[in-house]
């Protein structure tokens, strides 16, 4: 690769329907949008050319995020400021450019992602004590998939909650879990081992990734 490619880093939000995207068709739709901008995206080489980007982390389906993150390159020199004009003018509706920064950090400096999210009940203060009940085990034991298989795993050690409010009908919650190249949680997990733990109704809504972190709780860029 030449030495006068741009490495390029954008920063972009999934909303509204654009949370049903999986994340296979969100390769095939920014294919299409890469195609559309005109800009001079750098091409892998071999019997299969085709654009380079690629993604920091999958987004599970049904949530939305404020900060996703996808690397790719251009072959010649641009306004940052254009760039991401000129993607947002052909992005799919729920989705939309937020910045573009030339890499910094290697994507393997990511440790971590905090998610907010709601959980609706009729009974807000009973499931908020129950929530409270819960972190204090000192152990919460899940099922996890992994490449071996499944594999029971304590969760507890790496549940970070941030905030957690009452709200009305719902409980209101912010939490850092691990994520990158190692180690991958999402709230569907916290949610579950709540919903085994106790008898309360609730139905989880709105769930969002707000940043992805590395080292010392630093934003990722």
């Amino acid at each position: 690769m030449s030495s006068a490619v741009m490495r390029l880093r954008a920063v972009f939000e999934k909303s509204g329907r654009a949370k049903y995207i999986s994340h296979l068709d969100l390769n095939r739709f920014m294919l299409r949008t890469f195609r559309r901008s005109g800009l001079p995206v750098w091409y892998t080489e071999g019997f299969n050319p085709h654009p380079y980007y690629s993604f920091a982390l999958a987004l599970s389906l049904g949530y939305e995020s404020s900060c996703e993150i996808m690397d790719f390159n251009l072959t010649e020199e641009m306004p940052l400021d254009e760039v991401r004009d000129r993607l947002n003018a052909v992005m799919p509706e729920g989705m939309r450019v937020l910045s573009v920064s030339e890499q910094r950090l290697k994507i393997t400096a990511i440790t971590s992602a905090e998610y907010s999210f709601s959980l609706v009940t009729e009974q807000p203060e009973e499931l908020y004590a129950a929530l409270q009940e819960l972190m204090a085990q000192p152990e919460i034991l899940v099922e996890k998939k992994t490449k071996k298989g499944i594999k029971t795993v304590d969760i507890r050690p790496d549940i970070d909650i941030v905030s957690c409010e009452k709200s009305g009908d719902s409980v209101d919650i912010a939490v850092r879990l691990p994520a990158g190249t190692q180690t991958n949680y999402n709230p569907s997990l916290l949610i579950g081992s709540l919903r085994d733990f106790c008898d309360i109704p609730f139905e989880e809504e709105n769930i969002k990734r707000t940043k992805i972190l590395c080292e010392n709780n630093e934003i990722f860029s």
